[in-house]
């Protein structure tokens, strides 16, 4: 990789442990981590409670304050990452636009592994009827710039090293 990431995104599916792994990379890069599902305005999160899949006019205002949080945790903090599903291209370019040299670790994870891990998720406002709206939603970043494709059913430690190490390549001047 020639280009530096300034900062990451961990991505995928709902239950695919974008916070886990993200706590994970920050504890190891000393890096700040933004939760996604924080930044939802109520209106997304009665919507998702309700089992109603979001639209993309939902998501615009969410991933442009994710965007702008990004940006500002950028200038303030050394190693900014962002959970959140980032599920279309539109999506991680709308917050490529925002941060330039943004990396992605996309977090695979199958169908079922899915289902399963949210329907035992306790106190999350996503319920396991929209896994198939995720799927369906789901554009894979392989092949775009500056992303790392992991296998989300390896142990949240494997992955958080596995992630910091390829930031850190990245960032590695050759």
């Amino acid at each position: 990789m020639n280009n530096p990431i300034s900062a990451l995104v961990v991505m995928g599916v709902s239950g695919c442990g974008k916070s886990c792994v993200g706590e994970s990379i920050a504890e190891q890069v000393g890096g700040y981590l933004i939760e996604g599902d924080t930044f939802h305005p109520p209106a997304n999160i009665e919507k998702m409670s309700k089992g109603i899949a979001l639209t993309d006019d939902d998501r615009v205002d969410w991933l442009t304050r994710l965007g702008q949080e990004l940006a500002t945790a950028l200038k303030t903090h050394e190693r900014p990452l962002l959970a959140c599903s980032a599920l279309k291209r539109k999506y991680r370019d709308r917050l490529r636009e925002a941060v330039p040299g943004l990396g992605f670790v996309f977090l695979e994870l199958s169908r079922e592994e899915a289902a399963s891990r949210v329907g035992n998720r306790p106190g999350h406002f996503m319920p396991a009827s929209l896994i198939d709206s995720q799927f369906a939603t789901l554009e894979s970043p392989q092949g775009e710039p500056a992303t790392l494709t992991l296998d989300a059913t390896l142990p949240i430690e494997t992955l958080g090293q596995q992630a910091a190490d390829w930031w850190q390549a990245a960032n590695t001047i050759r």
